[in-house]
């Protein structure tokens, strides 16, 4: 993503926030995985949102109107051992050149130089109670600020959720967000055509995983958005099974929530299909069910309309439909008030997306469900799922999970599926898995 991006961010940012207040926002830390080796490292999707900054130990100041530059960065010096040993970093000259800071200091020098730059500003915009140091740091520097009162300085009378500002404009997604994106939608779309084209029984979950991540990283997209779900037969009623370890069985069903991230932003796809490549009757009516779910709720994703109608609308079509198959008995209303339903989709209809897999932002404004707006990004994700101890049911349905979602765009007049180049359709998933 182009710098001018990340700068066009900042300004809302700084206009938002005002002069006379100042905003810090920390990196995120390096995590050990065992002894001394860590996790690959990836940054805090605030941090990076507003930064393009991709390495650890930093902090991010915005100050609104400071003449000598509103936007500070303080991070590592560059050290030539540590480039030998773990590769290039920006330093300091890098921060001001590359990342366009308008100034920049070390990281080991913060205790010497913030306390200055909170003097006598109104209030302090963090992330509260989200980073432990950052909390205790600021409250000692405002502390040594009271402590020269009688030198006339001032400390801020008032810390504020940064959060609330900088998650409502993640919320809305610019072109250049949307086009990384679709660029996500497709690679992902794309590696779960290939799992459906690799996948037949005696292969293990985790082979079919390794077929979707071997195809992300082929298109360049080197990082999932999360844990890969490959939950063949009843493991599909494990709503976050991530063991990936079973071997697929003819005559089951797998269910597959896997996607890749492209710079920071996540595709969110689930697909489930017959290991035979073929539906047995009872998979098909479920599968059939799930799917007239998602289209009716897919088809109240319009600017305007409350974000709670898209679940309104696959709960009413799914209790239905399981009346109709006998897995509930009742009036369809009534079942619905008494959400008897929760029992086979226990879950929403889907979730915010962006950076983050389940991206930030908020889902009611002031008790109501909020207004869908262009450039919101959503999942569309109904499902059932009948567990295989389920007595109530007929003994054909159990143990069978389906869950079918996609990735929305809220556009000017109503949506664009970003996710849509994978066959959601039984004869489409059929003649995939057929050479079709």
């Amino acid at each position: 993503m182009k710098q001018s991006e990340f700068k066009k961010r900042r300004k809302q940012l700084m206009q938002r926030i005002g002069k006379g207040n100042i905003a810090l926002l920390g990196s995120s830390s390096t995590k050990i995985r065992n002894r001394d080796v860590h996790y690959p490292y990836r940054q805090d999707s605030d941090f990076y949102y507003l930064t393009g900054f991709s390495e650890p130990n930093a902090l991010a100041v915005f100050i609104p109107g400071r003449e000598q530059g509103e936007y500070i960065l303080f991070c590592r010096e560059f050290d030539e051992a540590k480039a030998l040993w773990e590769g290039a970093h920006a330093g300091l000259e890098g921060a001001t050149g590359h990342y366009q800071a308008d100034d920049a200091f070390p990281i080991d020098d913060l205790d010497d130089i913030l306390p200055g730059m909170l003097e006598n500003k109104h209030k302090v915009f963090y992330p509260m109670g989200r980073d432990s140091d950052l909390d205790h740091h600021l409250l000692d520097w405002i502390n040594h600020i009271k402590s020269q009162s009688r030198s006339g300085l001032v400390a801020p009378g008032e810390l504020v959720s940064l959060e609330h500002i900088l998650h409502e404009m993640r919320l809305f997604k610019s072109p250049e967000e949307i086009k990384l994106m679709r660029r996500a939608g497709e690679v992902s779309a794309a590696g779960h055509v290939r799992a459906m084209q690799t996948c037949k029984a005696g292969m293990y979950e985790y082979q079919i995983e390794a077929e979707l991540v071997h195809h992300f990283m082929q298109e360049g997209l080197r990082s999932v958005a999360y844990p890969s779900i490959v939950a063949g037969g009843k493991n599909a009623c494990v709503l976050h099974y991530t063991e990936n370890t079973d071997k697929l069985k003819n005559g089951d069903l797998l269910l597959i929530d896997a996607g890749a991230e492209c710079d920071h932003y996540a595709a969110d796809i689930t697909r489930t299909f017959p290991v035979s490549g073929r539906f047995s009757e009872p998979q098909k009516q479920l599968y059939q069910l799930v799917l007239d779910a998602q289209t009716a709720a897919i088809e109240q994703i319009k600017p305007g309309t409350p974000w709670h109608n898209a679940h309104d609308a696959s709960v009413e079509v799914l209790t239905k439909g399981l009346v109709a198959l006998g897995l509930l008995e009742g009036k369809v209303k009534a079942l619905i008030k008494k959400e008897k339903f929760k029992q086979f989709y226990m879950h929403r209809i889907g979730h915010w997306l962006g950076m983050d897999v389940h991206d930030v932002g908020d889902y009611k404004i002031d008790q109501k469900w909020r207004l869908l707006e262009p450039g919101m990004v959503l999942t569309i994700e109904p499902g059932l799922y009948i567990p295989v101890d389920c007595k109530t049911v007929d003994e054909k349905w159990r143990g069978i999970g389906i869950r079918i979602e996609d990735d929305l765009l809220v556009t000017e007049h109503g949506y664009e599926i970003l996710t849509n180049a994978v066959p959601r359709t039984v004869a489409g998933i059929e003649a995939l898995m057929q050479g079709g």
